[in-house]
């Protein structure tokens, strides 16, 4: 009588040849993956150690809080007095500190001391507290992180025709003037559309910005960046003058490429008796001297142009 239960005991130790083909095929897989993964994770310790710098300064900012974008921004920027500095050393939690740069342009670090930074880019900065650190002996390898958290030395004057004129304490290290003049409460209806950038230093340099060409293209080179003592200043605008037979006589706001037609619609148009043909223009010339003229509707008037509307004969 056949056992069953054996021939089945029997067919479960034959090994299957599908079986036995694939258990190679399968450890050359796994070899290579193992070698591929070996080296895989030795070409990214290289490379943690190439950019080993650059890496811990971005997840020291970023374990911060701290936009990367904010702390590229600030490679260029010239640390004062007043401003507050956010010190990191990574993996050092006891060497990190927020500070505040005296007066005299210094700070006080542990285990270095003061030393100062007035005038220094935070660049400068890491790398004068990364080499006291190492040649103290305080530390082998350290990485140091430098961000101005607080601005407190750069002061721009935004004067003239604005909402709110005087000093403004900038709290970022790029400023551009449309950000100042928005920080001054805009400009008054009485404010000129085109402003003047005054850079301080040794020689002055003026720059004239046209704000509804610059709100217009939105472009960041007529945009340009505000400086630590520079000042803006928005002029009154142009204004021309409108009397004799208009419904509303007086000053207005002289727009761009304004006609002699739109001055008198601006003027509430003529009275009842009075005639466009009678429309006169004062007008100043290159000498000073004050001219009157005939004009025609389509004429453009210029600034501090006086428009007389005559009395019509019939």
């Amino acid at each position: 009588m056949i056992d069953h239960s054996s021939i089945l005991s029997v067919g479960m130790m034959i090994p299957d040849p599908g079986a036995r083909m694939a258990r190679p095929a399968r450890t050359l897989l796994t070899a290579r993956t193992a070698i591929g993964g070996r080296f895989a994770a030795a070409w990214c310790v290289i490379r943690l150690f190439a950019v080993r710098g650059l890496l811990a300064g971005i997840l020291v900012a970023l374990g911060a809080g701290w936009p990367v974008s904010t702390v590229f921004a600030q490679s260029d920027y010239r640390v004062g007095p007043g401003d507050s500095l956010k010190i990191l050393v990574f993996q050092n939690a006891d060497l990190t500190l927020e500070t505040r740069v005296a007066e005299t342009g210094t700070i006080s670090f542990p285990l270095i001391g003061e030393f100062a930074v007035g005038g220094l880019a935070t660049g400068e900065i890491e790398r004068i507290i990364t080499r006291r650190l190492r040649e103290g002996g305080f530390l082998v390898s350290p990485s140091v992180n430098v961000n101005v958290s607080q601005y407190r030395s750069l002061q721009v004057q935004v004067l003239g025709y604005v909402n709110k004129p005087g000093r403004i304490i900038l709290e970022q290290s790029v400023n551009r003037v449309s950000e100042l003049i928005a920080l001054a409460g805009g400009v008054t209806p009485q404010g000129a559309d085109t402003v003047t950038l005054t850079h301080a230093g040794e020689v002055e340099k003026h720059v004239e910005i046209d704000l509804p060409a610059l709100f217009s293209g939105a472009t960041a080179a007529g945009d340009p960046v505000v400086r630590n003592g520079d000042t803006i200043f928005v002029p009154r605008a142009p204004v021309f003058y409108i009397y004799g037979e208009v419904q509303r006589p007086g000053q207005y706001r002289l727009e761009r490429d304004m006609t002699v037609m739109q001055a008198l619609a601006a003027g509430g148009g003529l009275t009842p008796r009075g005639t466009e043909r009678g429309t006169r223009i004062n007008r100043r010339d290159p000498n000073g001297k004050l001219a009157l003229r005939p004009t025609g509707l389509d004429e453009p008037i210029q600034a501090d142009d006086v428009i007389f509307v005559r009395e019509s004969l019939f």
